[in-house]
């Protein structure tokens, strides 16, 4: 293991620590670790702290990422980046347009997805979340394949061609002039609203582009985890239900 790589420890409780290899301690309420001794480990070793506790080495996911990355504004969920990647094919070497960046948790899933030989382009407004998107990508080590842009992008999109474009605004259907002429022939056109009425609005403003357009398709994902036991199995008491719509548009 490499100087300033990222590592996930996993305490015998389960919880997890992401960290950055370097000559240094690392205090827990299980006990001092020298993560110097890390340089010496593969991933499934363990190391211990100074009182004999051991915690288990992994090498972190994006998931992992994003469950320790700072948050500012409210992120898009795993089930709905899932159904987004999923539904609109996105694809290795893709070129994504993001806009609404927020603190960069689905600019994370896209750059994962698309690959070092893909680009995702990212067009956030506020330049507070800017910088949080940015440090949460850097963290994520996708800087090579992102680019963060202050810039409004119902004004415009700078960029000739998309595979795809994926929105997290109020009001994504001031974008659709715009896609219509960067979004590529089969392309997606993703919006994710979280209320009713903004699908709604959508929807008649999208009268205008229809002949653009395939048929929208609206989504709405809900998780409802399993709690299972030796002699029992059933829904667990809550669930992870709305966050958001999702609509679906494909470029003809």
């Amino acid at each position: 293991m490499r100087e300033g790589e990222k590592v996930l420890l996993v305490d015998p409780r389960g919880k997890r620590y992401l960290v950055t290899i370097s000559n240094r301690e690392f205090h827990t309420d299980l006990g001092i670790l020298n993560l110097g001794e890390l340089h010496e480990k593969d991933y499934g070793d363990t190391i211990e702290s100074h009182r004999g506790e051991k915690f288990k080495i992994l090498k972190p996911d994006i998931n992992d990422i994003i469950a320790k990355m700072r948050r500012g504004p409210q992120i898009v969920h795993p089930k709905d980046a899932g159904i987004i990647i999923a539904y609109a094919g996105i694809s290795p070497g893709d070129t994504v347009i993001e806009a609404g960046a927020g603190s960069g948790a689905l600019t994370i899933f896209l750059a994962n997805i698309v690959g070092p030989s893909g680009r995702v382009i990212s067009y956030e407004v506020r330049e507070d979340h800017a910088e949080i998107a940015r440090k949460n990508v850097e963290l994520a080590g996708f800087s090579d394949r992102v680019t963060i842009k202050l810039k409004d992008i119902y004004e415009g999109i700078d960029e000739d061609r998309a595979d795809h474009i994926v929105l997290d605004l109020p009001q994504p259907e001031r974008v659709l002039p715009h896609a219509v002429e960067v979004l590529r022939p089969g392309g997606y056109f993703v919006a994710y609203t979280p209320c009713a009425n903004q699908v709604h609005r959508f929807f008649q403003a999208f009268q205008e582009y229809r002949e653009h357009f395939m048929k929208p398709r609206v989504v709405e994902v809900l998780v409802r985890e399993q709690e299972v036991k030796r002699d029992c199995m059933r829904p667990k008491t809550t669930m992870l239900a709305h966050t958001g719509y999702i609509t679906f548009l494909r470029k003809l």
